[in-house]
């Protein structure tokens, strides 16, 4: 059963999010929360799976929410940011915080419930849209960061190659076909790389890859 939490300061939208989650067999709502500093609290005495974060809320925003929520918590928790806006800024601060998603609030029950497993897997939930506008940007701010490419070393050649898949925006089955090796190797060398780099999930895998100078922009249409 996934535990999830969901944060909103409109209690109608937070209320009606938790009731398509709570509609689901494998999903529990074990908590709600108005606002970022009462989704910290909440956090710390349930570790939920998974949290669906508002970005707009008084007292603290759901950005500064997720970085120390996340901060505090294991490796199992997972937040989505779930907003009416997607400016770039959003994005990237989000990432950088550790969000495993970034979803509309205008997106269809059904694909909230899959964005929800998603995440809870280990995967990350970036529209395409998303994805293209996070790589333009490190088109924009093309040098590497050294401290990270200092990283990268920790990983073996085809853990790169995976890593650099995986920045594509490409599944574990298209990773599997790409470099012609078994689905269950794939998923093997995602969890070590994650491991070895200190990334919580694929997502914070993605930003890695392009800021360390891995990945580059390119002609290949990518996304999630």
């Amino acid at each position: 059963m996934l535990r999830v939490m969901v944060v909103d300061d409109q209690a109608l939208v937070r209320r009606g999010f938790a009731l398509v989650l709570g509609n689901e067999d494998d999903i529990e709502v074990v908590a709600e929360a108005g606002t970022g500093l009462e989704a910290i609290e909440a956090a710390r005495k349930l570790r939920p799976d998974v949290i669906l974060m508002d970005i707009r809320m008084p007292e603290l925003d759901g950005l500064e929410a997720t970085a120390r929520i996340l901060d505090e918590a294991d490796d199992n928790t997972r937040i989505i940011i779930l907003t009416t806006f997607d400016p770039d800024d959003y994005v990237f601060r989000a990432l950088r915080a550790g969000a495993s998603g970034f979803v509309l609030k205008d997106t269809a029950p059904e694909e909230l419930v899959a964005a929800v497993r998603t995440v809870a897997a280990g995967g990350a939930m970036l529209a395409p849209t998303i994805t293209r506008r996070l790589i333009a940007r490190f088109v924009s701010q093309p040098d590497q960061n050294r401290d990270l490419a200092n990283r990268l070393e920790r990983l073996t050649s085809r853990e790169r190659e995976v890593l650099e898949a995986l920045a594509t925006g490409k599944s574990n089955a298209e990773i599997s076909g790409h470099l012609l090796i078994g689905a269950a190797t794939v998923k093997t060398h995602v969890s070590s790389l994650l491991s070895k780099l200190g990334l919580r999930d694929r997502a914070q895998a993605v930003v890695f890859a392009y800021e360390c100078g891995l990945a580059r922009a390119g002609d290949r249409d990518v996304g999630f």
